[in-house]
């Protein structure tokens, strides 16, 4: 009873969110403030994996390849659709539940342990819509995140493939060009975009409504992470099987 109780807890939360809206120049301040925070604040750790990843991926492919009937360009191949279908959308979600979903619930959650949310609702202020509503816009932006992941992730695969000795540039880039169906970005982006909205509300939910102290807030992030990433992998199952099916 408690998981449905949490699960329509959370539908009302989304909902309350939109209600009463903020003025809009404290609103923008808001919202620049949390992209500062959740994309701008997360390129760093985005490009440094993705670029590694994306090398691991092309020699662990070289490595298994190793038939001479094999042509070479399948490593670049295998490297863009392990990079676009999976790593960038997905797996670096799940990367970013552990950054930015924790940085969101230990924030709000700060809040509601120094009664600072309490202080907002006395004034008349929606405090969902003046919390979360700028980080869901801010979150709108990941899709760029994940563009720039898929591009260092290709390019990282591409150094370590040349200076690696396990193909030559122009294979490399031939495997990259192989094949390629326009509408696996289409289908990146859409789930882009779903867990987009996961990121920036379920970290939320369990910052906006724990109790307790500042030993709760560590344990609400920690839960939120847990279950971001959990949601994240079931609703990549459902978005697969019904896009690529």
């Amino acid at each position: 009873m408690s998981y449905l109780h949490n699960i329509g807890t959370y539908f009302l939360m989304i909902a309350e969110m939109f209600r009463k809206p903020t003025k809009w120049p404290v609103m923008r301040t808001l919202i620049l403030k949390d992209i500062d925070d959740l994309i701008i604040g997360s390129l760093g750790i985005v490009a440094f994996l993705s670029f590694f990843v994306g090398g691991v991926v092309t020699i662990q492919t070289a490595l298994n390849i190793d038939n001479p009937l094999i042509p070479k360009y399948l490593v670049g191949f295998a490297t863009r659709q392990s990079i676009v279908l999976e790593f960038a959308p997905t797996f670096m979600s799940i990367i970013m539940a552990g950054k930015v979903g924790s940085f969101i619930t230990s924030s709000i959650g700060s809040m509601r342990v120094t009664e600072q949310i309490d202080a907002l609702e006395v004034m008349g202020i929606n405090s969902l819509n003046y919390l979360v509503f700028p980080k869901l816009v801010a979150m709108m932006l990941y899709p760029f995140v994940i563009s720039i992941a898929m591009f260092l992730g290709i390019i990282g695969g591409l150094a370590a493939c040349v200076y690696g000795g396990f193909s030559t540039l122009t294979d490399y880039i031939t495997g990259i060009q192989e094949g390629f169906i326009s509408f696996h970005i289409i289908y990146a982006f859409i789930k882009t975009f779903v867990f987009a909205f996961i990121l920036a509300t379920i970290p939320s939910f369990h910052g906006f409504y724990m109790k307790g102290g500042a030993l709760e807030v560590g344990k609400a992030s920690t839960t939120a992470f847990v279950w971001t990433s959990v949601v994240i992998i079931v609703v990549n199952y459902f978005l697969t099987d019904m896009l690529l099916s």
